[in-house]
C-alpha cells in the first residue's frame, strides 16, 4: 500500500511517498501557504511540480498532508479539495503542522515539539492530540525565533546601520540590495515572511562574530521566554524541534534548554522520517 506523506511551511514543501518493504522516494515543491494560494493555484502547482516526478502516483491509496495554515477549517478544505482532483484515492487526511511535528517528534509519547522553520510554534503533545499549544499571531507579529523573525533582525542591524563594517562588507557583497529594495520587498511585494528568512543564511554563514550571535541567541531566547516558559509541561517532559532554524542552530538551543532547566530532545531538520515512522513503520 502506498503512502503519500507531506509536510509543508510556507517556504517549500516535502513529500514522501512510502511503500513498506519498497523505500521511498522524496519530492520538494514550493510551500503551499493558504493565505497566497487558492485551490486552483494548488491543483497547478501538484500538477506541474509534483506529479511528473512521483514514479506511481496510481499506486497511492492514502495521502497524509500536513501544512501551515490548516488549523483554519476553510483552508484544510480548500487543500483537501485540490489533492481530490489530482488524485484518485479516498484516504486523504489534512492536519496542520503543529501536528506534523509532534507525531513526528514524539510518536505516541507525551511531550512537547516545537518548529522553528520559516515561522515557529510550540505545542504539548500528551500521546494522542495537541493538548496546548502557543498563540500563533505570525510573522509581522510574533514567530519568535523563526527564520523570519532572525532574517527581521539581520536586516534591523543592516538598515540601522548597526553592523561593523566587516559586516556590513559581507552583507552588501553577499545580497547586493539597498534599503529602498528591501523595503520594497518587505512592505510591498507578496511572501514577505519568505524574504525575511533568506537573510536568516548569514546568520549561519557567519558563525562566531559576537553581533551574529548575539541576534541568534535573542531571537531563540524570545521563543523560549514567550512560549516554551508558558508550558509548565516544559519542566518535566522533553522538549524536541523540528526545522532548518533549529537544526542551523542547535547548538544555542542546547545552550538554552541547560540555562532554563529543560531536558533537551531531539532537534531534527525536517519532520518526515518521524511521520515515515509514525504512519508506515
Amino acid at each position: 500500500m502506498a503512502i503519500l506523506l507531506a509536510d509543508s511551511g510556507a517556504t517549500k514543501c516535502e513529500w514522501c511517498l512510502a511503500e513498506p518493504g519498497k523505500g521511498t522516494t522524496t519530492v520538494f515543491t514550493q510551500g503551499i501557504s493558504p493565505y497566497f494560494f487558492n485551490q486552483e493555484k494548488v491543483i497547478q502547482l501538484l500538477r506541474q511540480e509534483l506529479l511528473p516526478i512521483l514514479p506511481d502516483p496510481v499506486s497511492i491509496q492514502e495521502i497524509h498532508y500536513y501544512g501551515t495554515g490548516m488549523r483554519n477549517p476553510d483552508n484544510v478544505a480548500m487543500v483537501q479539495g485540490a489533492l481530490q482532483q489530482v488524485f484518485t484515492c479516498d484516504a486523504i487526511e489534512v492536519k496542520d503542522d503543529m501536528l506534523s511535528a509532534a507525531r513526528a517528534l514524539n510518536q505516541r509519547n507525551e511531550g512537547l515539539a516545537c518548529n522553528l522553520g520559516t515561522g515557529s510554534f510550540a505545542v504539548y503533545y500528551d500521546g494522542e492530540r495537541i493538548a496546548k499549544q502557543a498563540p500563533g499571531i505570525g510573522y509581522i507579529l510574533g514567530d519568535e525565533g523563526s527564520g523570519a523573525y532572525l532574517g527581521k533582525k539581520v536586516i534591523q542591524y543592516y538598515l540601522y546601520n548597526t553592523f561593523d563594517e566587516d559586516l556590513r562588507y559581507k552583507f552588501d557583497d553577499k545580497y547586493k540590495t539597498t534599503a529602498v529594495e528591501i523595503l520594497e520587498n518587505v512592505y510591498r511585494k507578496p511572501l514577505a515572511n519568505r524574504y525575511l528568512a533568506g537573510f536568516c543564511l548569514f546568520l549561519s554563514e557567519n558563525r562566531g562574530h559576537y553581533m551574529i550571535e548575539n541576534i541568534i541567541e535573542d531571537g531563540l531566547n524570545d521563543f523560549f521566554f514567550n512560549h516554551l516558559c508558558k508550558f509548565s509541561e516544559s519542566w518535566k517532559l522533553p522538549i524536541h524541534f523540528s526545522g532548518s532554524v533549529a537544526f542551523a542552530f542547535k547548538d544555542v538551543i542546547t545552550e538554552l534548554c541547560h540555562s532554563y532547566e529543560f531536558e533537551a530532545g531531539q532537534i531534527l531538520k525536517s519532520p518526515m522520517e518521524g511521520l515515515i515512522q509514525y504512519h508506515v513503520q
